[in-house]
């Protein structure tokens, strides 16, 4: 049985202009519009509140709302707990991806568990010049590197439990790399990583049928438990995903992501999975958030 649970941050991502708040936070209730829920014969498990956004830096965690992720992480590791406890698969409408950290948390706290991570970039490689944005770090931007151990204790280390997920335990599908990428940030970090990698250069090579294959087969190798699927939506092509904070310029097309999405579901290591990133605000008239409904709903048919 899937569970439907609105976490509706937006705490991890930086004001998409000066005094407004990152529009990430009507995703659940946009989705809902669509009837996710119906669509997905779900339950509905509620709904988590984030704290209130705080535009000013945070320099004791060296994040953006620093104090308020923490407190959020672990209110959502929580509810997804308890979704867990009842044998159900949580399903949960972000929110930026800094909500990782909550479902992450919740399963780390059951064991040893791994991670699909299905994004345009890696959420991973650290700032090649961390003082550019000291105290405004975000942890969309950095959520694999934080659920991974890398990162200030307030939100990597909760009840000395870091990492939450082990690298050799990811698989990563999507990532493409633009020119600025190089410029900001340590790109060979990510590269040197134990994370299995599926780039977009893999895909356009192979398929997109043959990463998900790959990702499911390492995920299901591991000596985990089960694994948990990161959707951000910028891991979809601009042409059909205009909706994000950062457009992907050759992401896959809905057809490539119901393909990715309904293999790694289909394992019975897949215990949940949360959406992330789609900005209902730049979507006006619902289309591409209509869409993505669709893509999911299609995974789980």
């Amino acid at each position: 049985m899937i569970a439907v649970l609105d976490a509706p941050s937006n705490l991890g991502l930086r004001p998409p202009r000066e005094g407004h708040e990152p529009g990430v936070r009507r995703l659940a209730r946009a989705l809902r519009g669509h009837d996710i829920v119906g669509r997905l014969r779900a339950e509905d498990a509620g709904r988590v509140d984030p704290p209130p956004y705080v535009f000013g830096p945070d320099h004791d965690t060296g994040y953006l709302n620093g104090p308020g992720l923490a407190d959020y992480t672990e209110r959502l590791a929580a509810r997804v707990g308890e979704v867990l406890d009842r044998g159900e698969f949580p399903m949960v409408l972000g929110g930026d991806c800094g909500i990782l950290l909550g479902p992450m948390l919740a399963l780390r706290r059951r064991g040893a568990y791994g991670l699909a991570h299905l994004d345009g970039h890696d959420d991973y490689s650290p700032r090649r010049d961390p003082s550019a944005a000291a105290g405004r770090l975000t942890a969309g931007g950095s959520a694999l590197g934080l659920v991974t151990g890398h990162g200030p204790a307030a939100l990597t280390d909760v009840e000395g439990l870091r990492p939450y997920v082990a690298e050799e335990h990811v698989a990563h599908i999507g990532v493409q790399r633009e020119p600025e990428d190089f410029e900001l940030f340590d790109l060979d970090a990510f590269e040197a990583s134990r994370v299995r990698r599926f780039p977009i250069e893999y895909i356009r090579e192979h398929g997109a049928g043959a990463a998900a294959e790959g990702a499911r087969a390492h995920l299901e190798a591991a000596p985990i438990e089960g694994y948990w699927i990161h959707l951000d939506a910028d891991i979809l092509d601009k042409s059909v995903m205009p909706a994000v904070d950062s457009p992907n310029p050759d992401g896959l097309s809905f057809e490539e992501l119901a393909s990715v999405l309904r293999t790694l579901v289909a394992s019975p290591r897949a215990v949940g999975m949360h959406i992330a990133i789609y900005d209902p605000e730049l979507d006006p008239d619902g289309t591409a958030g209509a869409a993505l409904t669709d893509t999911v709903a299609a995974a789980f048919s």
